[in-house]
């Protein structure tokens, strides 16, 4: 039997908090709570969750900057949430690392939903069991979802590691953004494809040796992206 996953959820409305830890807790997951930023980074150090759930809105410290502490300190899975409707906040969010987002007023069904595909693309690729490499400089250890790239350890949030895993299992091939969006299991970000943008975009930021002229992750202008084929 799997040992069951321990999720946080953050957020300082505690209606919501209990919303989501009953029907965390009938899906059969651990919850864990905070209901601001500082407790929310206290709680990741001493549980190190499988998953945080994390209220953008937070007073004080933030949820953009809980993000940019998690990321700081590891890959754990991100989902947040979020009243902000406006389109900058959520690739804000997504570029800082957060693996989904869902807007209030939300489905707790559908938060769950969305949290089991999270843990199931992060579980799926440590069973995968192959080294990738593609090249010289670029190797792939997709059980243990870690990249090498030119001798250097790159740390990837797991929505990140399953594009780029996508892209060079096939250098060369352009994909389209709504392929990429199948490729993380597209429930995570409906038909929202600028995320793709924004996930290539931290992608490259860790990556490339410059950002801006990328050797690896190339963009098709009108169609996509690809992993640039070593052979051409």
């Amino acid at each position: 039997m799997a040992p069951m996953k321990t999720i946080l959820v953050v957020d300082d409305e505690p209606r919501i908090v209990q919303l989501v830890r009953d029907y965390l807790e009938a899906g059969g997951f651990q919850v864990v709570t905070a209901g601001d930023g500082p407790a929310a980074l206290r709680e990741a150090a001493a549980r190190r969750p499988d998953l945080v759930v994390l209220d953008l809105g937070l007073p004080g410290l933030d949820g953009l900057d809980v993000t940019r502490s998690l990321r700081r300190d590891g890959a754990v899975p991100i989902i947040m949430l979020t009243a902000r409707t406006d389109e900058s906040d959520k690739l804000v969010g997504l570029e800082l690392g957060a693996d989904d987002y869902v807007t209030k007023p939300f489905s707790p069904k559908e938060l769950v939903a969305r949290i089991r595909a999270v843990l199931r693309r992060a579980e799926g690729l440590r069973e995968a069991g192959d080294l990738l490499r593609v090249g010289d400089e670029v190797e792939l250890d997709i059980p243990r979802m870690e990249v090498m790239v030119a001798g250097r350890r790159v740390e990837l949030t797991p929505t990140e590691f399953q594009l780029l895993v996508t892209m060079a299992r096939q250098p060369g091939r352009v994909f389209t953004r709504a392929q990429l969006l199948d490729a993380v299991h597209g429930v995570a970000f409906e038909s929202y494809e600028r995320a793709i943008d924004a996930h290539v975009k931290n992608l490259r930021r860790k990556l490339e040796p410059d950002p801006r002229s990328p050797r690896y992750l190339q963009t098709v202008f009108g169609v996509g992206y690809r992993f640039a084929d070593p052979r051409r």
